[in-house]
C-alpha cells in the first residue's frame, strides 16, 4: 500500500478528483476516521481540507505520482 500525506487547497480539489480518476484502482483519501473516495469530488469536498490528509491506494501510476508531489508536505 501506497500512502502519502497532502495539502489540498479548495481550488485544487477538482484536478486532484481528475487525476485520480484517470487511475484504474481504488484510491482512497482520509483524515482521522473520515475515510472517502478520492474518485468523488463530493467526498472530497466533504473533508477538513484545512488539516494534513492521507492518501493511500494499492497500485501504481507513474503519471499520477509525479502529480502527488505537487502535494507532498515534510513529515
Amino acid at each position: 500500500m501506497t500512502t502519502h500525506k497532502i495539502r489540498l487547497r479548495l481550488e485544487e480539489v477538482k484536478g486532484f478528483v481528475e487525476e485520480a480518476c484517470k487511475c484504474e484502482f481504488d484510491i482512497d483519501i482520509s483524515y482521522n476516521s473520515y475515510v472517502v473516495d478520492a474518485k468523488s469530488i463530493v467526498g472530497v469536498l466533504g473533508l477538513d481540507l484545512n488539516q494534513v490528509l492521507t492518501v493511500s491506494y494499492h497500485g501504481y501510476d507513474p503519471a499520477f505520482e509525479e502529480y502527488m508531489k505537487h502535494f507532498a508536505i515534510a513529515c
